[in-house]
């Protein structure tokens, strides 16, 4: 008797823990997040948070997808109400700044665009005048690859008339239209980089996928991965907008002190190991271009200032902006903090 009732309290004891456990997380805030391409590897910390259960950890339910091919931007979900939070480049809080539009950075996560400029084997391409006359590959005509494409031809006295940009793609698209010669160059990232070392048909001839390479490149840190989202939500949610960047500033603090093959080891598999890249290869990658990523989540001195000036000379800015109007480092600040990275 004494046993069946000291077995029944066990079982109500575990029942109630269990309760108590679902409606903790119940009780956690949501927040949907869409990311501009989840299995890029510059777009890795978003997932790595998951992976780590850090969203868990300090008290939000973080639900992510990804943007597709034909569908609506992250950018465009975030300031259009569909998802509270995109994972995309800092550089659209530029753009809807010039549409009327507030949509804010509130964490930064790399302060380089992650992307290489690979140009067929034998091209000799050393710097971007020597694209004259070429066709050279961007993601689309408009988007970021084709601003810092159109910039850094800026920079060595060419004009968009001097060569042609087309719109190939990333992955199979770009990898066969510079193995079929439609294109001298082509601007991207892994793992696509990898792919294209690994069949021999080209070399990264600009690195934009560090810290030193945007500033030989571009000029100066330039502020990438971020998370997104509107002012206005921001200001009414500022307790949940803190428990995200509580968890993608530890998961930055992760990815600076860890090695690639740590890094690895909590990604989906599907993202390490694929058509383009064994798992090894993609921790090889990751270690040649881990410098991207900021270990604070702060944003780069200085980083507002090169982005815009990468958006003038793409044509994308005519009047003035207030860059302090783009970004916030309050919640990154109090993340630090919070964490004891900073006192």
């Amino acid at each position: 008797m004494v046993k069946s009732i000291k077995s029944t309290a066990v079982v109500m004891v575990a029942l109630m823990a269990s309760a108590l456990a679902v409606h903790a997380e119940d009780a956690m805030p949501t927040v949907k997040l869409m990311v501009g391409g989840i299995d890029k590897q510059i777009y890795l910390p978003y997932q790595l948070a998951q992976g780590l259960g850090y969203y868990k950890k300090y008290g939000v339910n973080v639900e992510l997808s990804t943007e597709t091919a034909g569908g609506v931007g992250a950018e465009d979900a975030v300031a259009s109400g569909e998802v509270e939070m995109a994972g995309a480049w800092y550089v659209h809080t530029i753009d809807f700044q010039m549409h009327g539009k507030k949509v804010i950075g509130i964490v930064q996560l790399s302060g380089a665009p992650g992307e290489r400029e690979m140009c067929a084997k034998g091209a000799n391409i050393k710097t971007p005048s020597d694209w004259k006359g070429k066709a050279v590959g961007v993601t689309d005509i408009g988007s970021g690859t084709d601003d810092l494409t159109l910039y850094m031809a800026a920079r060595d006295k060419l004009t968009s008339k001097d060569f042609t940009r087309v719109s190939v793609g990333a992955g199979a698209t770009l990898i066969a239209a510079l193995q079929h010669g439609k294109i001298v160059c082509g601007m991207t990232t892994q793992p696509t980089v990898n792919a294209i070392e690994k069949k021999g048909i080209g070399y990264s001839a600009f690195d934009l996928a560090s810290t030193d390479g945007a500033t030989k490149w571009l000029g100066g840190t330039w502020p990438t991965a971020s998370v997104l989202a509107r002012a206005d939500w921001v200001e009414k949610n500022k307790a949940t907008t803190q428990k995200v960047v509580n968890a993608l500033v530890a998961t930055m603090h992760y990815i600076a002190t860890h090695s690639a093959a740590d890094i690895a080891d909590h990604l989906p598999p599907a993202f390490t190991s694929n058509p383009l890249s064994t798992k090894q290869e993609y921790i090889d990658a990751l270690s040649k271009d881990k410098g991207q990523f900021l270990p604070d989540g702060m944003m780069p001195k200085g980083g507002p200032e090169t982005v815009l000036a990468v958006e003038k000379a793409a044509g994308k800015v005519k009047g003035n902006v207030d860059l302090a109007a783009t970004y916030t480092d309050e919640f990154v600040i109090a993340a630090n903090k919070a964490e004891g990275y900073t006192k």
